[in-house]
């Protein structure tokens, strides 16, 4: 789709100004009934930047003197929820549902991770996480912007600003909403240039959407509303672009069959013609999948809302209550280092001397009389004020799951390696379910993904993707294996056509150097062991079923392989043995019976261990405690 080639308005449009001005009614209903969340994301960015006191410094009595404390502990909650989510990042395995398409499967596996990262989706994993952690929901856009590859066209996928998105309000899932409306806040000649076939009729926009509370002064000035609706009409989804009633492009607009040019042989030789290439998009619709291109990951899910609520919301209260009173503490504090006195009118003491604490002398004039001054009574707080704070500060971090053990640290007494995992691995709860929410929202994308390569990859392409071996491999790639592809007939009926369909499975991707470390170490105790040991084969086979860690599958099929490859050596060597015998050669007996005794890899715990390696390397308990506190907070504990 080439939006810059299509006309504003033709006589005949299905999309003009009057279907424009319905759908802006229905916008002014949606973002109506959206206020509430906007209002609650818009004060939640505001309490991320430390900017919360405002109207407090107003109203409160205790803020008259102009100091505020302003803790950061609901900062450091949502710093550390967002490293948790950070170390969880996810990479998808597509799984054949048939034998026949494991191939595609494995080849998607391959690609989807490259074209994640050529859209700098770790950025936007990161910003939504921001996103989620504070304002309660995280927001992805999945479409294809044809501006991409040089205008071959690509896959984006971008984190969406949700105070833009409207929604159907009481809707909970996002795609049964009737409309989903996008808004953009675009510079007026841009979108001239873009379209010039309206730009004499682009005007100024009749519509705003919410704005955060920025710190630099952004200028509506010259700016326009760029808004984007999706909808379906029956199980089609359409899409239309327009600015104030001004139509950029609709697809519903789009009755023209697209055409494709080939050559055939005419009375005069080879000619090229024009000849249909499929329905019109009219008729197909924006995107075959029918599904709008927006994935909401909410944080605590609400009824009736597609969004949820976030830390912000859940711990704003005890964080303000921590600041008043370490505001009252501090002034108190202040209060008991700064001495004050009273000073009678009348008593004769200068009053610039007596304030100046270099100078040792103070003159007055006449008699000082011991009520000439008095220093003002101080009370200073009692312990159960600071026992009061420090509650507060537990009430929070327990509310919120950041707790000591969370963050690497442990109550006095717990000194046990082991205890310590466990207590690390219970705190981490709330860290892997928010996680794996986010897994749900990673696997609509991948579908998303998915579907859009199906019905726009006709083109192969290049991908380079790590080989199985290790190795940088560079493959071509496209949609064939995606198509419906046609089935057996049986007892004379044809079966038609099956769709290619798949299941993701989403996992944490190791990249830290920890990971790497503990899987050297693995591999180390597996030789150590004699687990590649061929004669062992089968109870090493036996073993690793009964255990879970990356890599196992591949480990399996070689040592299968190896098994093999061991048995047939051993059957030929045994027929050597026969040959020699019969024939009497002594010294070839000799060599076949010296390969057929050759010493086994060593047994289970005969590893040679210099006298000092072992004291320098830690226990294994404390080997497995830092294991499991390292993936305490990744669902299916990292695996």
């Amino acid at each position: 789709m080439d939006e810059k080639m299509v006309p504003a308005e033709l006589p005949g449009k299905k999309v003009g100004e009057q279907q424009i001005q319905k759908w802006m009614q229905v916008l002014r209903e949606y973002k109506k009934g959206k206020h509430s969340v906007d209002t609650r994301i818009i004060n939640a960015e505001s309490w991320w930047k430390l900017r919360n006191t405002t109207e407090e410094d107003r109203k409160s009595d205790v803020q008259r003197a102009g100091f505020r404390s302003r803790s950061a502990w609901l900062h450091n909650v949502i710093t550390n929820k967002h490293a948790d989510a950070m170390e969880a990042y996810p990479e998808p395995v597509v799984l054949p549902r048939e034998e026949g398409d494991r191939a595609e499967a494995k080849m998607l596996s391959a690609i989807l991770p490259a074209i994640l990262e050529q859209n700098r989706f770790e950025r936007t994993w990161s910003d939504a996480m921001w996103q989620k952690l504070k304002g309660g929901t995280g927001c992805y856009k999945v479409v294809w912007d044809q501006s991409r590859m040089n205008g071959l066209g690509d896959i984006a996928v971008e984190r969406v600003n949700l105070l833009n998105l409207f929604w159907e309000p009481g809707v909970e899932d996002i795609q049964r909403s009737r409309y989903v409306f996008h808004t953009e806040l675009m510079d007026k000649d841009l979108v001239q240039q873009t379209y010039p076939q309206a730009a004499e009729q682009i005007k100024t926009e009749t519509f705003v959407a919410q704005k955060f509370l920025y710190d630099d002064t952004v200028s509506t000035d010259g700016k326009c509303t760029v808004i984007e609706v999706y909808y379906h009409v029956g199980r089609v989804l359409h899409y239309c672009k327009f600015v104030g009633d001004v139509v950029l492009y609709a697809t519903e607009n789009e009755t023209e069959m697209p055409v494709r040019r080939m050559v055939q042989e005419g009375p005069e030789g080879p000619v090229e013609v024009d000849v249909p290439a499929g329905p019109s998009m009219a008729e197909t619709g924006l995107y075959e999948h029918g599904l709008y291109p927006y994935v909401l990951d909410p944080l605590f899910p609400v009824e009736g809302s597609p969004c949820g609520y976030g830390y912000v919301d859940l711990c704003k209260s005890p964080q303000e209550e921590i600041d008043l009173l370490r505001t009252a503490v501090a002034k108190n504090a202040l209060a008991g280092a700064t001495p004050r006195y009273f000073i009678r009118s009348d008593g004769g003491v200068n009053e610039s001397e007596f304030a100046d604490w270099t100078r040792p002398f103070v003159h007055t004039s006449g008699n000082l009389g011991e009520d000439a001054l008095r220093p003002l009574d101080y009370n200073p707080l009692q312990g159960n004020y600071l026992a009061f704070l420090q509650e507060t500060v537990q009430e929070l971090r327990e509310t919120s799951g950041n707790t000591e053990t969370a963050t690497g640290s442990t109550s006095a007494g717990v000194t046990a390696a082991s205890a310590i995992a466990a207590l690390q691995e219970a705190s981490g709860k709330g860290s892997r379910d928010s996680t794996r929410a986010g897994y749900r929202a990673y696997r609509e994308i991948i579908t998303l993904c998915i579907e859009l390569i199906r019905q726009f990859y006709d083109a192969p392409r290049k991908f380079r993707i790590v080989g199985q071996s290790g190795q940088e491999e560079f493959v071509t790639y496209s949609n064939s294996g995606l198509q419906p592809q046609a089935q057996m007939s049986d007892f004379g009926i044809d079966l038609g056509y099956r769709l290619p369909a798949f299941d993701i499975s989403v996992q944490a991707q190791k990249q830290t150097a920890y990971t790497s470390m503990a899987q050297n170490e693995l591999a180390l105790q597996f030789y150590q062991l004699g687990f590649f040991d061929p004669a062992r084969t089968d109870q090493t086979l036996m073993c690793l079923d009964m255990m879970d860690f990356r890599g196992k599958e591949e480990m399996l099929q070689k040592i299968r392989s190896m098994g093999a490859l061991y048995d047939r050596m051993m059957q030929l060597t045994q027929y050597a043995a026969a040959l020699a015998a019969k024939h009497q050669d002594a010294t070839a007996l000799a060599q076949v019976q010296a390969m057929m005794s050759g010493t086994p890899a060593a047994p289970a715990g005969t590893a040679t261990v210099e006298p000092n390696a072992e004291r320098s390397q830690e226990h294994g308990l404390v080997r497995k405690a830092r294991s499991q506190a390292r993936e305490a907070s990744q669902p299916g504990g990292g695996t």
